[in-house]
């Protein structure tokens, strides 16, 4: 029950930072993306490079993330029930809940991104 509890504390804490992170890179990029739609970005295209962006950051976190676990998994391997330290299915359903959870975090702020107004994002720096 402990290692269910914080298991959910560790995917909430991945859900706000991947919105936190992906949040704060459209604030700060809001003068860029409105350059962007002012010179004929569309929505769907703004919406394509934030979510890239997002999930480019969340797949070399995974990506070092499994190498760190692969290392680690003998060292833990006491604590494992029912499973090997490297089991390949456990890895791909992990790796398969976060890419989800990170393109549903990072959804909101690509909406927002798409609904800049370039001339208010001009005025605004």
């Amino acid at each position: 029950m402990l290692l269910l509890t914080l298991a959910a504390v560790a995917l909430m804490l991945a859900i706000i930072g991947a919105y936190g992170t992906t949040h704060r890179a459209v604030t700060s990029r809001t003068r860029e993306i409105g350059i962007r739609t002012a010179l004929g970005a569309n929505a769907p295209a703004v919406r394509r490079m934030v979510l890239g962006a997002g999930l480019w950051l969340a797949a070399v976190g995974l990506g070092l993330g499994l190498l760190g676990s692969v290392a680690l998994g003998r060292a833990l391997s006491s604590f494992l029930c029912e499973t090997s330290a490297i089991d390949p299915l456990v890895y791909a359903v992990v790796a398969a809940v976060l890419m989800a959870v990170t393109t549903v975090a990072t959804l909101a702020p690509a909406r927002r991104a798409a609904r800049i107004d370039p001339m208010a994002a001009l005025r605004e720096s």
